[in-house]
């Protein structure tokens, strides 16, 4: 799991939605913890409260600033990881010796923002970059200052979608992880677990065009639901061992399914996206009323921020609660001004990462990858169905049988082969070439995931895997 951090990410500037005010110093680029590193400025005991918004208001915001519509041209990616000890991976790092590795770490010189997460993960978020080469070179070269770091102190970088190692700490507090940890844990150990332990790797597209048509908004942001089940299968990282999830591919999707009734799931796929977001957004429950100054949070039972808006209490909300609340809800596809794709699993060694950074790239971005994938997943809205991702069959198989469902292995090899193909056009190098091949050769074409090789099994057979 990520924090929100306030990391740069693509958003277009040209919009024909109502145009939102800044509403606070988050970027909305943001990575996969209910935990941002950066919360919106909250005023002093002294000073004057911000001005409250009316229902109306709170729609026109969420509105304005979940399409930033305009030609489709820059990227961005946030790479998370475990951080382990490098003669004894499998022992915790105690809390003191991880917090000195972040201080390190973030005496460094970067291109990306660094940020800690709860469990002391780290994480990268990428500035904005108007090229593929630009976007993973950045973050190549910010790695190998971060890793030389933690080698000097013993520790190495470790890519794999959730922790293995037991018990789960929260390393950071504050009154923000201290309410945000008692509300999840209202709906069982899922949210604490998802804090402690998970890793990812998110990669931003920009929203589209605001007309529709192959780079339109709205089939961007259809496509991202449809391919991200075959994401979710292709780079499934986490497998699980034991409990609910024991012999899922990707454990870490099963935790985000349980976290809450509601928070982290899709809108309907069917309905117009801006309206669709908005309602989801505002009939999700508050997570936590942060205080003004440094006294405890407040975690409501039951409020979701429109009941906020209409009853006024615990007090009036602000454009920067909704802000706030905005970061809290974890969908599989967020709008944020751009689409930040959150369902990749954190993948295998020093240059796995890159992987999915560019076959998302290449099937939202190349015109003629683009028009594959969204043929090739038009054939899985069946299996799709009306319940919300991840909550459809569709996106449970992948969670649960990775690229061993029939369905989306032909799916897979296609897009695949599709990203493959595009990778020169889009200007990639050798290196991302031949990576990019390598994995496809290895995993998608066998029917296999990252997750395969831990558990040493074959991938299941047969076409009835689907539950």
């Amino acid at each position: 799991m990520s924090q929100d951090s306030p990391a740069p990410h693509p958003t277009s500037t040209s919009t024909s939605a109502p145009p939102a005010p800044p509403t606070s110093g988050v970027h909305p680029g943001a990575p996969e913890s209910p935990t941002p590193s950066v919360a919106p400025t909250q005023p002093g005991p002294g000073d004057p409260p911000p001005p409250s918004i009316t229902e109306t208001q709170a729609e026109e915001l969420i509105r304005g600033i979940c399409f930033k519509t305009g030609p489709p041209r820059l990227l961005g990616a946030e790479l998370e990881w475990l951080v382990l000890d490098a003669e004894d991976p499998g022992r915790p790092v105690p809390p003191e010796r991880l917090a000195l590795a972040h201080e390190a770490a973030r005496a460094l010189s970067l291109n990306s923002l660094l940020t800690a997460e709860p469990g002391g993960q780290l994480e990268l978020s990428s500035a904005p970059a108007a090229s593929l080469t630009g976007c993973l070179d950045g973050l190549q070269a910010d790695l190998a200052a971060v890793r030389g770091v933690l080698r000097a102190q013993g520790l190495v970088l470790h890519g794999r979608g959730q922790d293995t190692r037991l018990p789960y700490r929260r390393l950071l507090t504050s009154p923000r992880y201290e309410a945000m940890e008692r509300f999840l844990d209202r709906t069982g150990p899922a949210g604490r677990t998802m804090m402690r332990s998970s890793a990812s790797v998110q990669v931003c597209v920009d929203a589209g065009q605001e007309e529709p048509g192959p780079a339109g908004h709205g089939r961007r942001w259809r496509l991202a639901h449809l391919l991200g089940a075959v994401l979710v299968a292709s780079f499934a990282n986490s497998p699980g061992r034991e409990g609910p999830y024991a012999g899922w591919r990707c454990a870490r999707q099963g935790l985000w399914d349980d976290i809450d009734r509601r928070r982290s799931l899709a809108p309907p796929l069917e309905a117009e996206p801006r309206s669709a977001w908005t309602r989801q957004a505002l009939d999700t429950e508050v997570m936590c009323v942060r205080s003004r100054g440094d006294g405890p949070w407040a975690v409501p039972r039951g409020m979701t921020f429109r009941d906020w808006l209409r009853s006024g209490g615990p007090r009036p909300p602000t454009a920067e609660d909704l802000d706030y609340h905005l970061t809290t809800l974890f969908p599989p596809v967020r709008p944020r001004g751009h689409l930040e794709l959150r369902m990749i699993d954190a993948q295998p060694g020093d240059d796995g990462w890159l992987v999915p950074v560019a076959v998302v790239h290449a099937l939202f971005d190349d015109p003629e990858a683009s028009e594959t994938a969204y043929r090739v997943t038009k054939a899985l809205a069946d299996s799709y169905g009306t319940e919300p991702a991840p909550r459809n069959p569709l996106w449970r198989s992948a969670a649960r049988h990775g690229l061993a469902d029939p369905e989306l292995r032909t799916a897979a090899t296609a897009c695949f082969r599709a990203a493959v193909e595009a990778l020169p056009r889009l200007g990639a190098g050798a290196h991302v070439r031949d990576t990019v091949g390598a994995f496809a050769e290895r995993f998608v074409r066998r029917g296999r995931c990252p997750a395969d090789e831990h558990t040493g099994r074959e991938p299941l057979g047969g076409r009835d895997v689907r539950p």
